[in-house]
């Protein structure tokens, strides 16, 4: 089994957990993704794989695509049916989509591209798209340039180890598992964006990440008391209680 395995469905026992504090996107996002797959979602058959609890595909059904998603994880899929009940549900992952071939306008992988092998992932994409068709991955990650959010990283890399956060890792391309392809190749765009939430919620957001679930959740002692120990220096950066989290989203799309 691949060590990546454990980690992608140890989302799934915590699917709550994930729909309720996990952040969304600005509407930059599809405005861009839009801009370059060259085509409006409205109307579009799009797949969204590694859909979670679908706070991607909530988007995208309401800018009018006709989407349908696809979820490894029991958990995750079944809190994405009871949030958007009419709209199907594939169990399965990217590296074989139990799709028809040349079935979609639109692929799109929010924050899961990196779970998948893509030696096998993109000509399954390559496969399901219609001619004309393109493949969207993006990533909301932590922006390192804002002070507190460098320090809270260190901070993490310090309980988890230097190569694990769960603030996600900027670097574009070459942090991304995108294939490095001849005769075009990924067009990308960055994406900053905010939004202000509760310590309690920010708190709630970290640990939904699956460094500290595969180390026992918010309820292991030692990820408690770094929980506890953080909600102290965000007290002294925000000490009315709200955090702004400040993100960027790396997005990268690819047309066939």
């Amino acid at each position: 089994m691949s060590a990546t395995v454990p980690r992608a469905l140890s989302f799934d026992s915590s699917a709550a957990l994930y729909a309720a504090f996990r952040p969304g996107y600005p509407p930059a996002l599809l405005d861009t993704v839009e801009e370059l797959a060259a085509r409006p979602l409205r109307g579009a058959r799009v797949v969204d794989v590694g859909a979670g609890t679908g706070i991607a595909t909530r988007l995208l059904r309401d800018r009018g695509a006709r989407v349908t998603a696809v979820e490894p994880g029991p958990g995750m899929a079944g809190e994405l049916r009871r949030a958007l009940p009419s709209l199907p549900v594939v169990r399965g992952d990217g590296n074989r989509l139990p799709l028809a071939t040349a079935s979609a306008d639109l692929i799109t992988y929010a924050q899961a591209w990196h779970w998948t092998d893509p030696a096998l992932a993109l000509p399954e994409a390559l496969r399901v798209l219609r001619p004309g068709g393109a493949l969207a991955l993006w990533w909301n990650v932590a922006d390192q340039s804002v002070p507190w959010i460098a320090e809270q990283d260190t901070r993490l890399r310090s309980h988890f180890g230097v190569e694990d956060s769960a603030h996600g890792t900027p670097g574009g391309t070459d942090s991304r598992n995108l294939p490095q392809l001849s005769g075009g190749g990924f067009a990308e765009r960055l994406l900053p964006w905010s939004r202000t939430v509760p310590v309690d919620a920010h708190l709630a957001n970290l640990s939904s990440h699956s460094a500290f679930l595969v180390r026992g959740g918010a309820d292991a002692e030692p990820n408690r008391r770094f929980l506890d120990e953080e909600r102290g220096h965000l007290a002294s950066v925000f000490p009315d209680d709200m955090v702004e989290e400040h993100y960027v989203v790396e997005l990268a799309v690819l047309t066939r």
